[in-house]
């Protein structure tokens, strides 16, 4: 990093409009869906917000699973846009039971819409996306997913899912940028969202995206595109073609595993059984005779790619960090050596 130079970022030549769809479908092809794709230029929460805000409406009873502040945040979202919110929350920093999901969609037949995260790098969690979908899709109920932690780390296929609407984005697994993220939308989900009332000129509007860019042509994108965020969005769709995405989440798959051993083997549980687990990050409740805050401070000091976890139930734990190229045997190795010697001390 010593000898990166910024001016390198500085004036990137346009991004071809015409290879702008281009990047939709390769993304398409990754979250395994026949539906539009649409771009949206901005960090994955904005996504999600806008996912929120053009689906909820005055009326509609949605149930939102909440295992981290991610679900918290959605709901709030949906309550503003004038949806009746039916919460789920598991069991502080866990993942939901299929059992309380079932209950809840037979205690509301009348709900409509129920959103889900897939992974959690929030806690290292992982909800059963398979059986709540197929919940949902026997109660005829359109279903959102929060894959931004999943795709790449995890197989994923939304079609085979079941799931309408899916929100990415590249910076995780697929070791992309973080300025642009993107929504999948199946053709029940835009019978939710087209409709009169809809919102409209605003960067949470999938409406705007759909009618100045889908229905446009899908040129260039509405507003002024960012070339650098284009570029490396698809210099980063080049690397996981080279490398595949069954071998991205092999790896992601492998990784996970070496920092459970790890973790076992110098007496640590970790806070996630395998079947519970995230691909992309490992988290661990530090034993209660050993101050968390001054074993993270000597980890990071190694690799500042330590870090407690976020949410309720997650802040006493600390989160191994395998994400995206960090998925690999020397780093998992050398995290756990790092915390080999920050127990010792």
């Amino acid at each position: 990093m010593s000898d990166f130079d910024p001016l390198c970022l500085l004036d990137p030549p346009l991004f071809p409009a015409d290879r702008v769809a281009g990047l939709a479908d390769r993304l398409a092809r990754l979250i395994g869906t026949s539906g539009d794709v649409l771009l949206v230029q901005a960090e994955a929460v904005v996504a999600l917000e806008a996912v929120a805000a053009s689906v909820g409406r005055s009326g509609l009873k949605a149930i939102n699973i909440v295992t981290s502040p991610y679900g918290v945040w959605f709901g709030r979202w949906l309550r503003r846009a004038g949806a009746s919110v039916v919460e789920i929350r598991a069991e502080a920093a866990k993942p939901v039971s299929t059992r309380a999901v079932a209950a809840t969609l037979d205690a509301h037949p009348d709900a409509k819409l129920l959103a889900v995260v897939h992974a959690e790098s929030a806690s290292g969690i992982r909800n059963p996306l398979e059986a709540i979908l197929r919940l949902a899709r026997e109660r005829d109920v359109l279903t959102i997913v929060d894959a931004v932690a999943s795709l790449g780390g995890h197989a994923f296929a939304a079609d085979a899912l079941g799931a309408d609407v899916v929100v990415v984005g590249p910076q995780k697994a697929l070791a992309g940028p973080a300025g642009l993220s993107a929504v999948a939308v199946g053709p029940r989900a835009w019978a939710a969202i087209d409709r009169p009332g809809a919102p409209a000129t605003s960067t949470l509007s999938l409406i705007d995206q759909k009618r100045l860019w889908l229905d446009a042509g899908r040129g260039a994108l509405p507003g002024t595109p960012s070339p650098l965020e284009l570029w490396a969005l698809d210099a980063a769709l080049d690397r996981v073609d080279a490398e595949g995405i069954e071998a991205i989440v092999g790896r992601h798959t492998e990784a996970a595993a070496a920092a459970r051993d790890g973790l076992e083997a110098l007496g640590l549980s970790s806070w996630a059984s395998a079947g519970e687990a995230s691909h992309l990050v490992t988290t661990f409740a530090v034993p209660a005779d050993i101050d968390a805050s001054v074993l993270l401070d000597r980890l990071r000091a190694t690799d500042p790619e330590f870090s407690f976890g976020v949410g309720a139930g997650a802040e006493h734990l600390i989160r191994l960090n395998h994400t995206g190229r960090r998925a690999d045997p020397a780093v998992v190795h050398a995290m756990i050596s790092a915390l080999a010697v920050a127990l010792r001390r």
